[in-house]
């Protein structure tokens, strides 16, 4: 048994990448049970064949009725993920409360594995590449540290529950339904007034952007060929992508070729980290290394959510 094998969980299933993650599972003849309050996704995402529960999962009787089904292993990708959120008190409460839940359920049921959706924020502003092993982590938004947060519960019943965990820090994922992100943004602003752009921040801001079907693969790569009980892995490319150049291939994808304006300063927001690359060669030393570099998984990106939109 493993965790692409049986009877699978997955919170937070009617979102971007969760949704995408049950039709991967689907296919490969998964029973799926998807658990989500719709926050973020969308109930029409959801692929037939799952079965949808709707509810809040800082609730602990969510949890416990979703996984009193017989589940053999869950996908944790539930979370309050704006790092712009408007109470971050109430999103440090609820990412930290949803993942206690959904261990203590598991501990309860017999359930051993579980992958959790991490981010690269956890690292805040480190030097880059941004391998798995630095320190300190000093988060700067709370998001991060909400993350880090449940990266250390998870590595508790790791070591003393006998879970085995595949925790993955994430950098921009992007792909079919994205939204809340800077691809979306711009794709929207465009086709409201095609003339004019607005960017946050300076558009010098340059990250790592990693396509979907990429990040799904490396998922079930590692999860096949790591068994230590925690297992921390890196997701993204080797290459970096400005928002500028973002920006460029969005408005080439529409045809366009607007004025851009600037709100200035170097971050987009408080909390944002302006430049962000993370190491791979942990990842790579597994073997597997990622099809689309960053420029090329923002224009199939950027394709994807035009053709939506149309």
């Amino acid at each position: 048994m493993d965790l692409t094998d049986g009877r699978l969980l997955i919170t937070g299933g009617a979102g971007f990448i969760g949704t995408h993650l049950t039709e991967r599972l689907l296919a490969n003849g998964n029973d799926v049970v998807v658990v989500d309050d719709l926050s973020n996704g969308r109930e029409s995402w959801v692929p037939d064949g799952a079965e949808l529960i709707e509810g809040d999962l800082t609730d602990p009787e969510t949890i416990d009725a979703a996984i009193d089904g017989e589940i053999d292993g869950v996908f944790h990708l539930a979370a309050r993920k704006s790092v712009k959120d408007a109470n971050p008190r109430r999103q440090f409460e609820a990412n930290t409360a949803m993942t206690y839940n959904v261990l203590e359920a598991m501990d309860d049921a017999g359930v051993s594995e579980i992958a959790f959706t991490s981010s690269s924020t956890i690292y805040g502003e480190a030097p880059r590449p941004t391998p798995e092993d630095y320190a300190p982590l000093e988060p700067i938004s709370v998001y991060g540290a909400s993350k880090l947060a449940v990266e250390s519960l998870l590595s508790t019943y790791a070591h003393t529950h006998g879970m085995t965990v595949w925790n993955f820090r994430f950098a921009n994922i992007v792909g079919p339904r994205l939204r809340g992100a800077v691809i979306p943004d711009f794709v929207e602003k465009l086709r409201a007034d095609p003339e004019t752009l607005t960017i946050l921040g300076n558009g010098l801001q340059e990250k790592s952007y990693m396509y979907l079907e990429d990040c799904l693969d490396a998922m079930f790569h590692v999860i096949e060929h790591a068994d230590r009980p925690m297992n921390t892995f890196n997701l993204g490319t080797r290459t970096t992508t400005s928002v500028d150049r973002i920006a460029d291939i969005v408005s080439d994808e529409l045809g366009l070729e607007p004025e851009y304006e600037y709100t200035g300063g170097e971050r987009g927001w408080t909390g944002d980290v302006p430049r962000m690359r993370l190491s791979i060669e942990k990842l790579s030393g597994l073997g597997w290394d990622p099809e689309f570099e960053s420029d090329r998984a923002v224009r199939e990106t950027a394709r994807d959510l035009v053709a939506e939109a149309d």
